[in-house]
């Protein structure tokens, strides 16, 4: 198997991925958002001992990097949901190789 990481390259599509996901909740966010849609309330419900700070936190920070994007449905109440970006779906085949490791 070739190494798709050559030397000649500046950077490893798996090592920025590591760096984008070395924060906290961020590959679990990932994951989630590969199976559909997000919503910050869900995220709070599914993911045990996680708190409103930290999960904002994590969705800013992967909406920043071009992994999530923010969708506002202007119904009452409000609601905002997270979908995987075009970025995003690129790195689902790398990101399956490390969950695999």
């Amino acid at each position: 198997m070739e190494p798709h990481c050559k030397p000649s390259q500046p950077t490893c599509p798996a090592e920025d991925l590591l760096k984008i996901m070395s924060g906290k909740w961020r590959p679990q966010i990932f994951r989630l958002a590969i199976e559909g849609p997000l919503r910050f309330s869900s995220l709070l419900k599914t993911l045990e001992n996680s708190n409103k700070q930290s999960i904002a936190l994590a969705l800013k920070e992967l909406e920043h990097e071009g992994l999530l994007e923010k969708h506002v449905i202007k119904l009452k109440p409000l609601h905002i949901a997270y979908n995987l970006s075009e970025k995003g779906k690129t790195l689902i085949a790398v990101f399956r190789q490390l969950e695999g490791i």
